[in-house]
């Protein structure tokens, strides 16, 4: 699971087997709709998990989050965050 921030400073999350040709992908412009019109892209967040129905799981829950509290997440303010009992690796792209 991953989150890109985007050049007109949105996010777009997703997920792949292979983060480094998806952001390949992302940065040609043949990632995802979203992105193509948005680039370029940046990596902002990534998650790793030990299967990929929770990576998955995941992704839709973290598209269902407000900018605020994914921010919190870039942010590893995993404390602050509701519910925070991730089974994610957590990585930022920095560390």
């Amino acid at each position: 699971m991953y989150i890109l921030r985007c050049a007109d400073d949105s996010y777009y999350v997703g997920s792949t087997w292979d983060l480094d040709g998806r952001l390949q992908q992302h940065q040609r412009g043949q990632g995802a709709k979203y992105t193509k019109t948005r680039l370029p892209v940046e990596l902002a967040y990534y998650a790793e998990f030990e299967s990929v129905s929770d990576a998955f799981a995941f992704e839709k829950r973290v598209q269902g989050w407000s900018r605020r509290k994914r921010e919190m997440l870039i942010r590893n303010d995993l404390a602050a965050l509701p519910g925070s009992g991730s089974r994610a690796k957590s990585r930022r792209p920095d560390a």
